[in-house]
C-alpha cells in the first residue's frame, strides 16, 4: 500500500477492518511516528531542529513560524495538516489518522487531545475503526486539556475553554466550554 492510497481511504470515512491491509499499513506509520516522536521528546532541540522533525512526522514542510513544546505524541503524523504562526504547546496528544487541519495562527494549550478515530459499538467489531477529520480554522484557541473528538470542525477565531470535551462544531468566533461543550457567549470578530 502507498501513502496517497492509505490517506485516500482515510480521508473518505470508511471504515478500516482490524487486520486489513490498510490497518496493517496504519500500523507501520504508527510506528515511524513512534520513532520519530521518541527523537522529539527524548531531549532539547531548538525551534529548528523541531520544525525539522515535525516535517518528517508529517511528511510536509513546515513553515518557520511553526512552534511546538515537546513533548508531543502521536501514532501517525501523515494525516497532520498545519498552517502558519501555529503554536502547540507540551503534552499534545494527535491522532491524525482521520485527518487533522490546523489553520493559520492558531493556539494549543498543554495536553490538548485531539482524536479523529472511534472504534465500533458492536463488540463484535470493537476493533474496526472509524476515521473523521476535525478542522480547526483559523486564530483559534484551544485551552488547556481539552479534548476534541472525531468529526468535529472549530471555526475561525473560536476559542475552547480549558478541560472542555467537544463533540459537536463550534462555530466561528464564539467561546465552547464544559463537558459535553457547549457554545458560552459570541465574540467581537
Amino acid at each position: 500500500m502507498e501513502l496517497q492510497d492509505f490517506l485516500k481511504h482515510m480521508i473518505s470515512g470508511k471504515p478500516v477492518a482490524a487486520g486489513s491491509e490498510i490497518h496493517r499499513y496504519m500500523c507501520e506509520l504508527s510506528q515511524e511516528a513512534l520513532r520519530l516522536t521518541a527523537e522529539l521528546n527524548s531531549h532539547y532541540h531548538t525551534p529548528e531542529e523541531i520544525q525539522e522533525l515535525f516535517a518528517q512526522l508529517t511528511g510536509r514542510p513546515v513553515d518557520d513560524s511553526f512552534g511546538l513544546f515537546p513533548p508531543l505524541y502521536t501514532d501517525c503524523g501523515k494525516n497532520l495538516t498545519v498552517g502558519k504562526n501555529v503554536f502547540i504547546n507540551s503534552g499534545c496528544k494527535l491522532q491524525d489518522q482521520g485527518g487533522i487541519t490546523i489553520g493559520d495562527g492558531t493556539l494549543i494549550g498543554h495536553n490538548v487531545v485531539l482524536a479523529t478515530l472511534n472504534h465500533d459499538l458492536n463488540p463484535a467489531r470493537r476493533r474496526d475503526l472509524h476515521p473523521a477529520p476535525i478542522r480547526i480554522g483559523k486564530n483559534v484557541w484551544i485551552g488547556a486539556n481539552a479534548t476534541i473528538l472525531p468529526g468535529v470542525t472549530i471555526g475561525d477565531g473560536a476559542v475552547v475553554a480549558a478541560g472542555a470535551v467537544v463533540s459537536r462544531d463550534v462555530p466561528a468566533h464564539t467561546v465552547a466550554g464544559g463537558v459535553p461543550a457547549k457554545m458560552m457567549k459570541t465574540l467581537k470578530e
